[in-house]
């Protein structure tokens, strides 16, 4: 499978700012492999702003339509109108391994539920827009086993094919290649057989 995710490293944050009658609304954007890094920018987003009235958030620890590893909260504002619809924006964008945290100050004049959901989700929105993004590919591995004068024959096959080495291991009858290889690909190696006549043997 092959999506989207924000490019940014660990510990990093990607950040859009509204204002909506007076109350101000902080977007917090951060890639999220696991719920662990979503909690950490909840918790730095608490820390840097920890006089604002709610921090409301949603995360997807894992690729697009994901079911079990979301999450969202409305922090103290009524019931689905701040975790819900950033989460909503989020799914919408077909983004994974996403957290998003939507600090507001309140600015003296309510917004309504609706008011409120539709600025949560603009802010959201308005973060996402300018959002750096990369392309992950999900991977399985795979061993091959090819002769040592092989090797280089193979290794210039697969960058050809951008498919990753992740690890080598010589042994006495050869080398044993473990790649990374796309899921949503299927293992065809018949032009590499052909490249090394026959000197591959795939491992199970």
């Amino acid at each position: 499978m092959r999506y989207a995710v924000p490019d940014l490293p660990p510990g990093a944050w990607h950040v859009g700012e509204l204002e909506v009658e007076r109350s101000r609304f902080i977007a917090w954007v951060c890639h999220a492999p696991d719920s662990a890094a979503f909690e950490a920018l909840l918790a730095t987003a608490r820390e840097r702003h920890s006089s604002a009235s709610h921090h409301c958030s949603a995360f997807i620890a894992g690729p697009p339509g994901e079911q079990n590893a979301i999450g969202f909260s409305d922090d103290g504002e009524p019931g689905g109108t701040g975790g819900r619809p950033i989460f909503q924006v989020l799914e919408g964008a077909g983004l994974g391994q996403v957290g998003c945290v939507v600090t507001r100050y309140f600015g003296g004049t309510k917004l309504g539920t609706g008011g409120l959901a539709r600025a949560y989700a603009r802010a959201a929105a308005l973060a996402l827009d300018t959002l750096p993004r990369r392309e992950l590919i999900e991977r399985a591995a795979l061993c091959i086993r090819v002769d040592f004068a092989g090797e280089a024959e193979a290794r210039a096959w697969l960058s050809e094919q951008a498919v990753p080495v992740t690890q080598a291991e010589y042994r006495a009858d050869g080398v044993v290649l473990t790649l990374g290889w796309p899921n949503d690909t299927p293992a065809d190696l018949t032009s590499l057989e052909t490249r090394l006549r026959g000197r591959i043997t795939v491992l199970t």
